[in-house]
């Protein structure tokens, strides 16, 4: 069975070489690397002619992470679609790890994601999502040990998963709109809403070189896309339910965002979703008329308390989480009362 794993390079990449050796040198699998050309000549040129599985595709502007992963896969021959950040590296049994598992029971497979620098420490076992859109990498810092065997978060990380060729064609790709940041996560709820699973397996491990960092353009695409993931993913009841606190946290990332210097990014999201109505009504037909769960079988892997080690919430915070905690208790009730069965 041929592994397609897809890479994308853009601007320096100094881990690219390795992570498509690591690629290549997998056991159990067949595998091609198709890399991805969005912005990374110098680097790319270091793997041309290196073996002849890999294909390199270059669209000659940078398509971001979403376009980038969907034109990889469209030059792709594979039954299985493995994506794999430039900045990681696989252990030789992960692919064959992720490959059994989808071929198993469909859905996503994900690894467990390390850090590079810290051998035996978690970047990511699965990444949580809050119930007010915000997602971040799962019991970051703890041991490897730690990890359950498999793990069921609402998301498995991009920057190592896979799934079958038949389900990336069912779920229609990542996104586009999304640019990047959120698009691993609507990949992986989507499939939650089709009743498939999303599992991360502690045995199949990458590493990662994880820098962790913020900017303009990625605060700007982090919170523009918060918001177009709820808006297109969730249901009307659910998001009615929602609508006070989410409000309020539009204020409070307001506030934040001054405090910071990045206002004008945060603006700047709302902008793209206020001039982009059809976009985003199209995106939303097509994601609630693909599903088959209602979001009542998937509130148990939201969650209400904000756990990211990277992001230090303030005293204050942690008292309006509690407050929340008692909110979405009622709101949950309301969003399952509207799928309960009459009697």
């Amino acid at each position: 069975m041929l592994v397609s794993v897809v890479v994308l390079a853009y601007g320096d990449e100094p881990w690219l070489v390795e992570s498509v050796q690591s690629a290549l040198a997998s056991e159990g699998v067949d595998v091609e690397v198709v890399v991805v050309d969005n912005g990374a000549q110098e680097s790319v040129a270091a793997i041309r002619g290196l073996d002849p599985r890999i294909t390199i595709v270059s669209p000659g502007r940078n398509t971001g992470f979403a376009g980038g992963v969907n034109l990889g896969v469209a030059h792709s021959r594979g039954e299985i679609i493995c994506m794999l950040n430039s900045d990681a590296h696989v252990a030789p049994d992960c692919i064959a790890l992720l490959t059994a598992k989808v071929v198993e029971q469909d859905g996503i497979a994900g690894a467990l994601i390390l850090l590079n620098d810290e051998p035996d420490t978690i970047n990511s076992a699965g990444n949580p999502l809050h119930i007010l859109g915000l997602s971040w990498a799962g019991m970051m810092g703890l041991p490897r040990t730690q990890a359950p065997a498999e793990g069921s978060f609402a998301s498995a990380s991009g920057a190592c998963m896979a799934l079958t060729r038949s389900h990336w064609d069912r779920v229609g790709g990542f996104p586009e709109e999304y640019f990047a940041y959120h698009e691993d996560l609507d990949l992986s709820w989507r499939t939650r809403q089709l009743g498939l699973p999303v599992t991360v397996l502690a045995d199949a491990a990458c590493w990662h070189h994880y820098e962790y960092g913020r900017t303009r353009i990625k605060n700007y695409l982090l919170e523009r896309n918060r918001i177009l993931f709820l808006m297109t993913c969730h249901e009307g009841r659910t998001l009615a339910a929602l609508a006070l606190p989410l409000l309020a946290l539009e204020i409070a990332m307001l506030a934040l965002a001054v405090a910071q210097g990045w206002a004008g990014q945060k603006i700047k999201g709302w902008a793209w979703l206020i001039t982009h109505p059809g976009t985003i009504a199209r995106r939303r037909r097509t994601v609630q008329a693909a599903r088959r769960l209602p979001d009542a079988a998937l509130v148990p892997y939201l969650v209400t308390r904000f756990t990211a080690p990277q992001e230090e919430m303030p005293a204050a915070g942690r008292v309006l989480e509690r407050v929340l905690q008692g909110y979405w208790r009622l709101a949950r009730v309301a969003i399952e009362a509207g799928h309960r069965p009459h009697s």
